[in-house]
C-alpha cells in the first residue's frame, strides 16, 4: 500500500497524513469511509452469537434491575425477548473470528500493523442504548453498520478523571461535550486514546468498533520481568565486590542503588529477549482454547496437499514476524521460533495470504525447514485445513 494516496477509508487523506495529523492526536469524522456499506451480519445474527459459549458478550441496560444493568453471556435465547424497548445495548467481543465477512473489514486498515489490531468489536443497540460516556485506553475507529448513533466527544481523561461508582462499568461522572454527529452507515469515527466519547443509538442500530492492542506500562514490566525470569539462573544475584567500609551499617547507600540498576539493566536492555517477548505478548490470542491443532506428520501434510487441500489461517490466530541479524524471527499466537533468512517469503506469504496450496508452496514444500514451519504451524493450530 502507497502510504500516500488519499483514501476513502480516511476521507480522502493518505495513511502518512492520518498517522502524521491525527493517531493518537486528535479525533477525525468520516462521511462514508465505507460508501454504501451494508453490514454482513444483522441483529439477529449477532444475537445468536452472544449465545455461544466461547463468544465473549455483554448487555448493558441503562434502567434494569439497578442502573447500568450489566450482564455478562453466554446468554439464554429467551433473553432477548424480554428486554424493554429500549435503552439496552448487546456488545459482542472478536466478531471477526468468528464471521469471516467481518474480518475482511480488517483489510481495510492494513496501513497500519496487524499486530497491532486488537479484534473487532460488534455492538446493537436499541433507541437510547449506549454504554454511558466513557474513555478508552487505545484507540478505535467507530464504523456505523446500521441505522444511527449520536457521537458526542469531550474531554481528554486520565486515572484521575472522576467516575460514577459501579463494580464494572467505568462510566464517567463528568462529560464536556465539544461536538456531536449522527452517523449513519457508511460513515466513521476516529477517536484517540483517552478521548471522552458518548454514543446514543437514535434507533436501532449496530455500530462496529475495531480496537488495538495497548499494553499498559504495569503489563509490559510485569510480564516481561516474568518472561526474563525463566531464564535467569539462582545464582545471578546481586553483588557488592566493591562495597567500602560504612559508617552507618543502617543506611542504604547511593553506590547499592548504582549495583541495583547495573543488574537490572543488564537484563532488560537484552533486544533480543524484549523482542521475543513483545512478539509473543502481541500474538496471544484471544482466546486459545480456539488455537488447537491435529497431530500431523510432515508426510500427511504434503499428501493432502498434493490431493489438493487448502491451509487457511486459524481465525483466532495471530501472526507476525521480525528480524534478528541474519535470522528471522516468527511469532504465533503466543509462541515464537527462529527461522534461516532464507524463508523470508514464506513467512510473509503466512501471514499475509489468504490460503495456502500446493500452487504458491510448491518450492517451499521441497525445502527441509519451509515444510517443517508449514507442519509446526498445523499442529500448533494457527494454521488449519480449510474443509476443517
Amino acid at each position: 500500500m502507497n502510504p500516500d494516496i488519499p483514501l476513502q477509508l480516511l476521507g480522502g487523506i493518505s495513511a502518512r497524513e492520518f498517522l502524521r495529523d491525527y493517531w493518537q492526536k486528535k479525533p477525525l469524522l468520516i462521511r462514508q469511509a465505507l460508501p454504501d456499506f451494508e453490514s454482513p451480519i444483522d441483529a439477529d445474527e449477532l444475537a445468536g452469537l452472544a449465545l455461544e459459549e466461547e463468544v465473549e458478550s455483554r448487555l448493558v441496560i441503562e434502567h434494569g434491575e439497578r442502573p447500568w444493568e450489566l450482564r455478562r453471556g453466554p446468554f439464554a435465547e429467551d433473553e432477548f425477548s424480554k428486554l424493554p424497548e429500549r435503552d439496552w445495548t448487546l456488545l459482542v467481543q472478536a466478531v471477526d473470528q468468528f464471521v469471516p465477512e467481518v474480518a475482511e473489514l480488517l483489510e481495510h486498515f492494513r496501513f497500519l500493523p496487524s499486530w497491532r489490531i486488537d479484534d473487532v468489536m460488534i455492538s446493537f443497540a436499541a433507541p437510547g442504548g449506549n454504554v454511558g460516556p466513557h474513555f478508552d485506553n487505545y484507540d478505535v475507529f467507530l464504523l456505523q453498520g446500521h441505522g444511527k448513533r449520536n457521537w458526542k466527544i469531550g474531554q481528554m481523561c486520565d486515572a484521575e478523571s472522576p467516575l460514577q461508582q459501579h463494580a464494572d462499568l467505568r462510566i464517567l461522572a463528568e462529560f464536556e461535550e465539544t461536538e456531536s454527529w449522527v452517523l449513519e452507515p457508511g460513515d466513521m469515527l476516529y477517536l484517540p486514546p483517552r478521548l471522552a466519547h458518548y454514543g446514543v443509538a437514535v434507533n436501532d442500530c449496530m455500530t462496529y468498533s475495531v480496537g488495538f492492542r495497548a499494553p499498559s506500562a504495569a503489563e509490559v514490566l510485569t510480564h516481561f520481568t516474568d518472561f526474563l525470569s525463566q531464564y535467569l539462573p539462582d545464582e545471578e544475584r546481586y553483588t557488592d565486590a566493591d562495597v567500602q567500609p560504612v559508617s552507618d551499617p543502617h543506611q542504604i547507600q547511593h553506590d547499592a542503588l548504582d549495583r541495583l540498576k547495573g543488574l537490572l539493566a543488564e537484563h532488560m536492555s537484552d533486544e533480543r529477549m524484549l523482542l521475543t517477548w513483545f512478539g509473543q505478548f502481541m500474538t496471544e490470542p484471544r482466546y486459545p482454547e480456539l488455537v488447537v491443532g491435529p497431530e500431523l506428520e510432515e508426510e500427511d501434510l504434503l499428501g493432502s496437499l498434493e490431493q489438493g487441500a487448502i491451509l487457511i489461517r486459524n481465525p483466532s490466530a495471530r501472526l507476525a514476524w521480525s528480524e534478528v541479524d541474519d535470522d528471522l524471527l516468527l511469532f504465533a499466537s503466543g509462541q515464537s521460533r527462529y527461522l534461516p533468512g532464507k524463508l523470508r517469503e514464506l513467512l510473509k506469504m503466512i501471514c499475509a495470504a489468504d490460503a495456502l496450496h500446493l500452487d504458491n508452496l510448491g518450492p517451499w514444500l521441497a525445502d527441509d525447514d519451509g515444510r517443517s514451519l508449514l507442519c509446526e504451524l498445523v499442529k500448533q493450530g494457527s494454521l488449519g485445513f480449510a474443509d476443517e
